[in-house]
């Protein structure tokens, strides 16, 4: 039996009652990849909430297929080339590689199939708002002359129906392919062929049809394809038909050494389209005879399949998420622009000049990013810019000021990270396109990621030289900074723009900082900076002085971080959590984590800023807490494998705007909050009867940052707690 699918009849592991386990070995830590399952049921019922607008409702249902589909091609594809390598070494959890496969299909199909539910239920909700998705048998004369004409100028020129006989053999189905499995026969000798026929990405995955004023109607394209088959194997009737999706391993395997890196790269990328299949979804009741050859043909097992009753690549319904029914979706939001900038007539270094600002994304515009550098660019003081580029737009506002930049004769250097996942093609044609402008570009690191997010402008003033830096907690990407919750802070503080040019050196000559003032970065120190930081709450603690902890991230799985908060919530010290995703922490558990707490926040934005405060003996909020903003999650490949910075801030403004407004409203979140149970469970967080259910998000977009306020002062700034004396 094949070593990957071994699995089918490896045992579950019993579960265990929580009084059951032993939580001084390893049931004291939670399973990553159940936990990331977890994290996208609760995707999932955010496209169940009533209080979401229903096209919303639906965009939900779309990430949560799209995020099964990535975690399917990458850290499924990973555990099943451990099997497939003998590898049985136990997850932090104690679950092998084959029990965690075990387990993951199990919940995976359920959420499958509940996925499925609420699509049907979504549909009925869209017919009565007046978006139908129509059946192919309601089509009227008038439908049909439409999809005919639409058929033959938008989608046949692309088709390429393949018969699969000796002299065609099956085709090769790329990652996310989805095709049509045909038997047909011919009309005159009743003589049987078998066909594929793939669906054209190309081509709008829903068809729009004929529909009244303020109506929408549509028809995937699938079934436009079944009518039409006739036009394509002319003198043929179907006789059954099927239609299934592949998903392939997608992880770039490297050569250790690579003489060229991007030329590495370049390879790895052509070798991921031909992955092997992790997952075949096929649609259910299919003909057992295109059943078995499409198996076969994909040399998989029942494993690998999972049948479903209704629509495939339910990530393709983003498209029905239409602008023009604003009834159905949020209230627009527009990001507001600094009143400190709008202060100094839209000049960043004035801003930053007069102190620390800190932007909080998407409700302070990242376009103040953008115009940090679009200013340096076009400055007649600025000598050099340095950037690092992790992920970006393909029309990327950040690699076009850059550019102009490079090619005005600035000194520029580029730091990009080939390996950011699924955007190592885009920021190759960034590389290039920034070295044909004149600009240094610097890869960094063969084992090690680049993801720390640091630009600084150097610029004359004064006879003298002026560092400004910006740091980040998220990606240099115009796109998802409307969405993505993020912290920007602009600084002209030398020990900073010290700190941040050694890391640049550091990424350029592997040249190890050293003497970093206000700066952690990993793998060097950042992870002893933060057991540091926790061990020395814990005395706090012990020594009878307030203890606290407040922390916002990801994903927190790295063992060491997560024994060392034990120990803290068993000196004393009082921990609050807010992870949106992976969580390996069970919180609540008497002797081991009762004084620690951990919700997710799911809602309108997707949570992404990292942030950690600790009291440090006065507990929180307080002036005197040390506040850290960082690019790292706590887990293992942020700690040990990449390239991340912890930078500490000291502006009391921007402390008190990172504790006392972002933190505070995080952690009274009621609204889209998920409380984390000790045995793994989450449950929707409730208001108190009669009371309205607080949102953060809705607070951000109500009201503006301190650190943002200009002339107007702070007065009409509120902050849930303020820092005390």
């Amino acid at each position: 039996m094949n070593a990957v699918t071994d699995f089918l009849t490896a045992p579950i592991p019993e579960p265990k009652e929580l009084s059951e386990k032993d939580f001084s070995g390893p049931d004291r830590f939670m399973n990553r990849e159940l936990s990331w399952l977890a994290f996208n049921w609760r995707v999932l019922e955010e496209s169940e909430n009533p209080r979401v607008p229903l096209l919303e409702r639906l965009r939900f249902l779309s990430i949560s297929a799209a995020n099964l589909d990535e975690f399917y091609t990458v850290r499924v594809a990973g555990l099943r080339e451990l099997v497939r390598e003998g590898n049985a070494m136990p997850a932090a959890d104690g679950l092998t590689p084959i029990e965690q496969l075990k387990l993951i299909d199990t919940d995976a199909r359920a959420l499958q199939e509940r996925q499925q539910v609420v699509w049907k239920a979504l549909t009925d909700e869209m017919d009565a708002a007046g978006i139908t998705i129509v059946k192919p048998e309601s089509l009227d004369a008038a439908d049909r002359n439409h999809l005919d004409h639409f058929f033959l100028t938008q989608v046949f020129p692309i088709l390429s129906p393949l018969a699969i006989d000796p002299a065609h053999p099956f085709p090769f189905i790329a990652n996310e392919g989805y095709s049509l499995a045909l038997e047909l026969q011919r009309k005159t000798d009743k003589r049987s062929l078998r066909a594929l026929l793939p669906v054209p990405a190309q081509v709008p995955r829903f068809v729009a049809l004929p529909a009244p004023e303020g109506k929408h109607r549509f028809l995937p394209l699938e079934e436009v394809l079944l009518l039409h088959i006739d036009r394509l194997f002319p003198g043929y009737a179907v006789t059954g038909h099927c239609s299934f999706r592949v998903l392939r391993d997608s992880d770039l395997e490297l050569e250790d050494e690579a003489e060229d890196l991007v030329r590495e790269f370049e390879v790895a990328l052509k070798r991921r389209r031909r992955g092997e299949v992790v997952r075949l979804t096929i649609s259910a009741n299919a003909p057992k005879k295109l059943r078995r050859m499409i198996m076969d043909e994909l040399q998989i097992t029942e494993v690998e399949v999972v049948e479903l009753p209704g629509m495939l690549g339910l990530a393709a319904l983003k498209q029905l998420v239409l602008d023009d029914r604003p009834d159905l979706l949020w209230p627009p939001f527009q990001p507001r622009v600094p009143e400190r900038v709008q202060d100094h007539d839209g000049d960043m270094f004035d801003a930053i000049r007069q102190k620390d600002m800190l932007l909080h994304h998407p409700y302070e515009t990242f376009d103040m990013v953008v115009r940090f550098l679009n200013q340096a660019a076009r400055d007649p003081n600025v000598v050099a810019i340095k950037q690092t580029l992790y992920r970006t737009s393909r029309d990327s506002p950040i690699v076009d000021a850059l550019c102009e930049a490079a090619e005005d004769g600035k000194s520029v250097t580029a730091f990009v990270e080939l390996k950011a996942r699924f955007d190592e093609a885009a920021n190759i044609r960034q590389s290039r396109r920034l070295e044909r402008a004149g600009a240094t570009v610097v890869y960094g690191f063969l084992n090690y990621k680049t993801h720390a997010k640091i630009s600084t402008v150097v610029r004359r003033e004064g006879g003298e030289l002026a560092t400004y830096t910006h740091f980040g907690t998220g990606n240099y990407h115009p796109i998802t900074a409307k969405i993505y919750t993020d912290l920007s802070l602009f600084t002209c503080d030398k020990a900073l723009g010290r700190d941040a040019t050694k890391v640049f050196n550091y990424l350029s000559g592997y040249a190890q900082p050293e003497g970093m003032e206000n700066l952690s970065i990993s793998p060097l120190e950042m992870k002893n900076t933060l057991l540091r930081r926790i061990a020395e709450e814990a005395e706090h603690a012990l020594d009878g002085r307030p203890a606290m902890i407040w922390a916002k991230m990801n994903s927190l799985i790295e063992p060491d971080v997560i024994d060392a908060l034990y120990l803290a919530s068993q000196a004393g010290v009082q921990i609050d959590l807010v992870i949106r995703g992976i969580c390996g922490l069970r919180p609540g558990v008497k002797g081991l984590s009762e004084n620690i707490r951990v919700k997710s926040v799911v809602g309108r934005f997707l949570e992404h800023s990292r942030i950690v405060c600790f009291g440090g003996g006065h507990g929180l909020p307080h002036k005197k807490a040390r506040v850290y903003i960082s690019s790292a999650d706590w887990m293992g490949r942020n700690l040990n494998r990449r390239v991340e910075t912890l930078v500490e801030c000291t502006n009391p403004t921007v402390k008190a705007q990172i504790v006392s407004q972002i933190l505070a409203a995080n952690l009274a979140d009621v609204a889209q909050s998920w409380i984390l149970g000790p045995d793994g469970s989450y449950t929707r967080a409730e208001a108190p009867q009669g009371e309205t259910a607080f949102s953060c998000h809705r607070f951000f977009m109500e009201n503006p940052s301190l650190s943002g306020r200009g002339s107007a002062g702070a007065s009409d700034v509120p902050a849930l707690t303020h820092s005390e004396d």
